[in-house]
């Protein structure tokens, strides 16, 4: 039996025999119709992300198997968000909510590579995840979901692997994301206006302390880099650090 695999990534659900599938696939002498039918149907639930396609072909009597890779756990809570990219400050900032049927559905797409033995495990990377982005799980910062994890609260949720939200939650959760947003645009003129005050208070003072004045007031470090850079930041734009 010569077997031989071709690798490549595709955009879910939009697989075609155009490049890089369709030149791999053509010299192998199957049926390229049937290939990229049957990718697109494996990756329907991934539309408009980049996945890992493996295509596995039995050159002798023409037949395929493929196996289909997923996204970054990540990419698939942003997806979830509705997000382009998660907080810069996980801890200060919260950019979405997701509820506990999505997250039930990211650990399910990304069964085969968590760690976790089980679904429940599997729910509690996944929230882990969250935990860094700045994304809440059921209105909650995440820390505080995973003890009612443990706690047994979503135990009947988790057994019944439901995924599916309603419109109202669906709704729910737009309402959220934009509330959150807003926060997170208010909270950052704040900071800004803040630290715009400071730094003229101190003016004429060396820049690390005036950054070390920032950092302790509170400021976020995005915001201090942006209206006090550091020496090496300053280098790279090409400045010159006036002390």
């Amino acid at each position: 039996m010569a077997m031989q695999t071709v690798e490549t990534l595709i955009q879910g659900g939009k697989a075609s025999a155009a490049p890089p599938l369709g030149p791999a696939l053509g010299p192998t002498g199957i049926n390229i119709g049937q290939v990229v039918a049957e990718i697109n149907k494996k990756t329907a639930d991934l539309a408009g992300m980049q996945v890992p396609v493996k295509v596995i072909i039995d050159t002798q009597n023409k037949t395929f198997t493929i196996e289909i890779g997923t996204p970054p756990t990540a990419a698939l809570i942003k997806r979830e968000a509705g997000i382009q990219k998660g907080s810069s400050n996980a801890l200060q900032e919260k950019v979405a909510d997701l509820v506990i049927e999505q997250i039930i559905k990211i650990a399910k797409t990304k069964e085969d590579s968590l760690l976790g033995k089980g679904l429940k495990a599997k729910v509690r990377e996944v929230i882990g995840t969250c935990q860094g982005m700045g994304v809440l799980v059921e209105g909650k910062p995440a820390q505080e979901t995973l003890k009612d994890i443990a706690s047994g609260l979503f135990d009947e949720k988790i057994a019944s692997g439901k995924t599916e939200l309603s419109a109202e939650e669906k709704k729910r959760l737009e309402e959220e994301r934009n509330r959150l947003q807003a926060e997170m645009e208010k909270r950052r003129a704040e900071f800004e206006a803040k630290g715009k005050q400071i730094v003229k208070e101190l003016e004429g003072k060396e820049k690390k302390f005036i950054r070390k004045t920032l950092i302790e007031a509170g400021i976020p470090l995005k915001i201090v880099d942006e209206l006090a850079p550091s020496e090496k930041e300053s280098a790279a734009a090409g400045g010159t650090e006036k002390k």
